[in-house]
């Protein structure tokens, strides 16, 4: 692994990184630049990401394709409404020698792809969350730590809702990004046709190493954060929860229930990625814009007037940001 003489250095290092992971990727992935950079924002600042879209978009190409090009351990787990949290984690055996052992389960992965999420019961997805969380799993009194780095990337369909169980807020809160994947423009529609009909394959390369990713996430803790921006991020939160002192006027009327603290803290965490990556060393306000969208979209619950009005959770977010 490179070794750095200050970090300025190891920014510029990560800036130039994210262009050669966004070139391979784009051997494989037509568009859609921005829910990439925001996969790779997540990343980057050890956060989980929720990719929400019809199917068809390439959700789960784009997850396999970073992670090859990551060179990380990769496990993919199709949630459906039989699977078992035992069939996440692991469960004990009993081997040759009368002796409990204990099988890991795919968790036990870098990147784990949790493919259409909600289709299982809240026993199974409840499985994730003390690994989301702490990185980490306990069965049968044993607590077994993941291998660092650890990222859930789900993902979900927004329009078949028959037989699916809707993610609690307490999981929901756990993923730093809920991130829209919407249709390609009819350019880029003719170029995933040319390329997925013809003989072309693309040979993936690792860009970044485990190493350096593990070093380039401790290096967006360290990046600095000037105190009007920090105040900027919380009020942001604040502004959004229902009934309080500083409840904005569009949260006291269409919100049944806004942001905690987690998303403070993403807001920042994320601004830092997205400026250092945008050629910034330091975030300032429009960073803090840039990634409130996808922070906020699944964080915030509207009540039936906002229903009844068609007022969208966009709509609430571009408000809190004036």
């Amino acid at each position: 692994m490179k070794k750095y003489s200050n970090d300025k250095e190891a920014v510029d290092d990560l800036r130039q990184s994210y262009y050669r992971l966004t070139k391979e990727i784009g051997k494989v992935i037509i568009g859609q630049d921005q829910v990439i950079k925001e996969v790779i924002i997540a990343i980057l600042s050890n956060g989980h990401g929720l990719l929400v879209g019809v199917p068809g978009l390439a959700k789960t190409l784009l997850v396999n394709t970073i992670a090859q090009i990551l060179g990380l351990k990769y496990n993919r787990i199709q949630f459906t409404p039989d699977l078992m949290p035992s069939d996440i984690i692991g469960t004990e055996i009993l081997d040759s020698n009368k002796n409990f052992k204990f099988i890991k389960g795919p968790l036990f992965a870098n990147i784990l792809l949790a493919d259409e999420i909600n289709r299982t019961p809240p026993k199974t997805q409840s499985a994730l969350l003390e690994a989301m969380q702490e990185r980490a799993v306990t069965t049968a009194g044993v607590r077994y730590k993941l291998d660092r780095p650890f990222f859930v990337l789900a993902t979900q369909n927004p329009i078949e809702q028959e037989g699916t169980y809707p993610l609690p807020e307490a999981q929901l809160d756990r993923f730093m990004f809920n991130i829209n994947v919407s249709y390609p423009s009819v350019d880029e529609e003719i170029e995933i046709v040319r390329q997925t009909t013809g003989e072309k394959l693309h040979n993936l390369e690792p860009v970044v190493s485990k190493e350096e990713i593990l070093s380039f996430q401790d290096l967006i803790r360290r990046i600095p954060v000037n105190h009007n921006v920090l105040e900027y991020a919380v009020n942001i939160a604040a502004k959004s929860r229902p009934g309080l002192k500083h409840s904005s006027s569009i949260a006291s009327e269409y919100l049944v229930w806004g942001a905690g603290p987690r998303a403070s803290q993403y807001l920042i965490l994320g601004a830092k990625t997205h400026a250092v990556l945008n050629g910034k060393y330091s975030p300032d306000i429009e960073d803090i814009k840039a990634i409130t969208p996808a922070i906020l979209r699944h964080r915030l619950v509207k009540n039936y007037k906002a229903e009844a009005a068609g007022v969208s959770i966009e709509n609430i977010i571009d408000e809190l940001l004036v």
